[in-house]
């Protein structure tokens, strides 16, 4: 199966996911920082469809933060777009995406989709249901590419990473994180609230890479 195939079937399944959280679901915090679930998934939207003069038009009203633009598309998108509208979007966009998302590599899609339910799921309390599959390309893919988006190739640096519930680990040397590959994914994606769901003894060192002064919203 291709990644693009993998990124649709991973979304389909999301959205069945998704269709069943309530009002006050959307409306509680994510663990991205700033952002309602209802911002998050405004955010997917935005990532699947925007064109490229709106995000350059939000980067010149925020200085240049892609991280500002980046939040203010989205905020204003949930805005005027309920959360059952843009799971519409979402289904439809996966399959015929516009804008950025007819560019962006489908494996960084894939990650961003991935991180971005955790960030919904986690936060709500329920345990994710990605597939193992799913996490692992996602896990590969952050440990082996930089992405300015998602400091995950920096997070994973000089750690032996170890999924306990996934045929996947990255290093040979230096201290050990274990946890399961979903909070895996979440943590290298600068998620700390999800630390101490993760053992060993680089956990402390992971700490303080995701630490304020380095940390990225969304």
């Amino acid at each position: 199966m291709s990644v693009r195939d993998l990124l649709r079937d991973n979304d389909e399944r999301f959205l069945g996911i998704a269709r069943r959280f309530s009002a006050a679901d959307w409306s509680g915090p994510s663990l991205c920082e700033r952002w309602t679930n209802h911002e998050v998934l405004a955010h997917v939207v935005v990532g699947l469809s925007a064109p490229l003069h709106s995000v350059t038009g939000a980067m010149f009203r925020n200085r240049g933060s892609f991280d500002a633009a980046n939040a203010e598309m989205a905020a204003v998108l949930a805005a005027v777009r309920s959360p059952a509208a843009l799971l519409d979007d979402v289904g439809r966009l996966s399959r015929t995406p516009k804008g950025l998302g007819r560019y962006f590599p489908s494996r960084l899609l894939l990650g961003d989709h991935v991180t971005h339910e955790l960030d919904m799921v986690l936060a709500l309390g329920l345990e994710p249901q990605i597939p193992p599959d799913v996490l692992v390309a996602v896990l590969n893919t952050q440990v082996a590419m930089p992405n300015p988006f998602v400091p995950a190739f920096r997070n994973s640096r000089g750690l032996r990473l170890r999924a306990t519930d996934a045929a996947w680990r990255n290093g040979e040397r230096g201290p050990v994180v274990e946890g399961r590959a979903a909070d895996l994914v979440s943590v290298l994606g600068n998620r700390p609230k999800v630390l101490p769901r993760l053992s060993g003894d680089g956990v402390a060192l992971l700490e303080v890479r995701l630490s304020p002064p380095t940390r990225t919203g969304g």
